[in-house]
């Protein structure tokens, strides 16, 4: 099955009267598993398509333009998670002022109704939308009953009594809580990076390492973490440890991500990396000497290779 991507509200006839879920889905954790698990019993019992409206940027990114390091996932993994799960069609809006500026009256009436038209429309229960968030889940009953589409807000799911959630995730990596987010997550946390030329740092302290632009993913807490990665679309899973972090030894501003794949000698120049997180093993410090440094990278490497004789979700 492919899944369609439309980056308008343009869609053939065929996808219409169907089922849509409207959301971000960044991450696409456990709770959206569980709404997108709800919605495909939908589809089997009515026989209908089902799709996602989602956004880019984020709206909270386009809000506050000072929100950086932010996302869960990138767009293309989205894509592939939910093509994955069963969805059959995304519009992926692009949310610029113009769009800002549409009411929510105008939202339902002119996009949901007349360019979507579908049959069922799942939200969860703090969805708001149009202009200043001024629609609400409250206001889009009373609109389907005018416009005749049905209204499912399934349950948020909960775990040890907190909501599974994309903010819940997020604070989980801040502090460095790589396991239970990726049980959160049903899979390890993973950053899609092209490799970037760097300063050879590493190589120069006797443990070369790659760099990887992190883009607007979320930052993890800095430091040192056990990892595994594949190189572009190779199945094959390579161990490693990932310093994410400012190089605060040397003076440094910029937040990078290196990695030091074990027993790799290869070029990984421009090559796409898929880093999967494991497991936290130490915040990131300033040493007093390199010798210091060198001496904790060992240790650090000790760690990883143990950590990731372990099994992990991939």
């Amino acid at each position: 099955m492919m899944l369609k991507i439309y980056n308008n509200f343009i869609i053939p006839g065929k996808l219409k009267k169907s089922i849509l879920l409207i959301g971000n889905f960044d991450g696409l954790h456990l709770g959206h598993q569980k709404v997108c698990t709800e919605a495909i019993k939908f589809k089997k019992k009515y026989k209908l398509k089902l799709g996602v409206l989602t956004f880019n940027p984020l709206p909270g990114m386009f809000f506050n333009k000072k929100l950086k390091n932010y996302r869960l996932t990138s767009d293309f993994q989205k894509f592939i998670l939910l093509k994955k799960i069963g969805i059959d069609f995304v519009i992926n809006k692009r949310f610029n002022l113009k769009f800002s500026k549409i009411t929510s009256k105008q939202f339902i009436k002119n996009i949901i109704v007349k360019k979507i038209d579908p049959k069922f429309i799942f939200v969860s229960n703090n969805f708001r939308y149009g202009n200043k968030r001024k629609g609400n889940v409250k206001g889009l009953i009373a609109e389907s009953k005018k416009y005749g589409f049905n209204i499912i807000k399934p349950k948020p799911l909960r775990i040890k009594k907190q909501v599974v959630s994309s903010t819940l995730i997020r604070g989980l990596l801040k502090k460095g809580k790589i396991k239970q987010a990726n049980k959160l997550l049903s899979r390890n946390w993973v950053i899609n990076g092209s490799v970037q030329r760097g300063r050879q740092l590493g190589k120069k302290l006797g443990f070369p390492t790659c760099n990887i632009d992190i883009n607007n993913y979320i930052s993890t807490k800095p430091g040192v973490y056990s990892i595994k990665v594949t190189i572009d679309d190779s199945k094959k899973i390579l161990n490693g440890i990932a310093y994410l972090g400012y190089r605060p030894t040397f003076g440094g501003k910029k937040l990078l991500l290196e990695i030091n794949l074990f027993g790799f000698n290869g070029n990984l120049y421009k090559k796409t990396l898929n880093v999967y997180f494991c497991n936290f093993i130490r915040k990131d410090k300033k040493f007093k000497s390199k010798i210091s440094l060198i001496s904790q990278m060992k240790k650090d490497l000790i760690k990883a290779k143990f950590d990731l004789e372990k099994k992990i979700i991939l």
